[in-house]
């Protein structure tokens, strides 16, 4: 775990929130994270790459939170969540049902969650797939989402036989993910708007699959020609970024620093050197932004990782976010 600071040594209440691609749910409890969970105090926690269907959970799976659970139509494959302390006030998906449960509930039935901002087009093929839910929560105005991006592949024009770990495939992949990628940012206009008129903040968190800058990439010259890190994809996340809109929190609280990543390979050695990239994000409307207290990324669990990706935790100043905002601080 890296610079972790308790939330007993601040002097005044913080909202904590936390993002974890989580790569399997019942991997991810056979590393620790029914623990992590217990112990790190998170009043919120989104998950991506939960792969575990609904009847197939680890029993107490997620301890004394609340599930908002979206496994998706595809087995073993994506799915999100959002865990948080007090039940959600409101839930919104893609797909018709999601599971909504409270800690002392053990019922697999899922619940309709109605969604009012109408789908943008090009995101209908992907509602059944478990990439998106977001939940208004109870204990602040704020609408806080999870989302998995599809991870893509490499266009056509730089996919060589025999230098790539997958099958060439004319370009697809990468394909699918520029079409989610311009469907998804009118999407997330919409319900920025729609948080804003229930007089909510909205924060976007998970895995993008996307790394910003060369700061967000231990090799970013390397890294350039790889899926991820090319320049179409970092234009696209740029163009997600304002004052007026949303800002990236990690970034706005450690400017100018390599990382922190959030993300390393399995290979040997790859999270010893930090050789990561920073593909996990708090994406948050600027007033929510500026109460950000600190952000870290915990590399482990008592020195097991949770995932190839780590917890991207953030607390947020509770007491500065729950006074009325002075009028003309709604973002656009």
């Amino acid at each position: 775990m890296t610079g972790v600071v308790p939330r007993a040594t601040y002097p005044r209440a913080v909202l904590r929130i936390a993002t974890l691609n989580i790569n399997g749910v019942r991997a991810g409890h056979r590393r620790g994270l029914g623990d992590w969970l217990a112990t790190r105090g998170c009043d919120v926690v989104t998950l991506q790459e939960v792969r575990t269907p609904l009847a197939a959970l680890p029993e107490g799976a997620f301890g004394d939170y609340h599930v908002v659970y979206e496994p998706g139509q595809v087995p073993g494959r994506n799915g999100v969540a959002v865990l948080t302390r007090e039940r959600p006030v409101a839930v919104r998906t893609w797909d018709a049902d999601v599971l909504v449960r409270a800690p002392d509930e053990t019922h697999l039935h899922t619940e309709p969650a109605p969604d009012d901002v109408p789908l943008a087009r090009g995101l209908a093929r992907h509602a059944s797939e478990g990439r998106y839910v977001e939940v208004d929560l109870a204990e602040a105005p704020v609408t806080v989402a999870s989302l998995y991006l599809p991870k893509g592949g490499l266009p056509a024009h730089l996919q060589v036989p025999g230098r790539m770990r997958e099958a060439p495939d004319g370009g697809a992949r990468h394909d699918r993910k520029m079409r989610f990628m311009a469907a998804f940012a009118r999407q997330l206009a919409r319900t920025r708007r729609a948080a804003a008129a229930r007089g909510r903040e909205f924060l976007l968190t998970g895995d993008l699959n996307v790394a910003h800058t060369t700061l967000d990439v231990a090799a970013g010259r390397r890294a350039q020609r790889s899926e991820g890190f090319l320049p179409e994809e970092q234009a696209w996340i740029a163009a997600q970024l304002s004052p007026r809109t949303l800002v990236d929190v990690v970034r706005a609280l450690h400017p100018g620093q390599q990382g922190p990543y959030s993300w390393w390979s399995w290979l040997p050695g790859a999270h010893d050197r930090d050789a990561g990239w920073r593909i996990d994000y708090h994406l948050a409307t600027p007033r929510l932004a500026r109460t950000a207290v600190t952000a870290v990324v915990d590399r482990d669990h008592r020195g097991v990782r949770l995932s190839d990706h780590a917890p991207v935790v953030v607390d947020y100043d509770l007491p500065a976010l729950t006074r009325p905002a002075a009028r003309g601080t709604v973002s656009a």
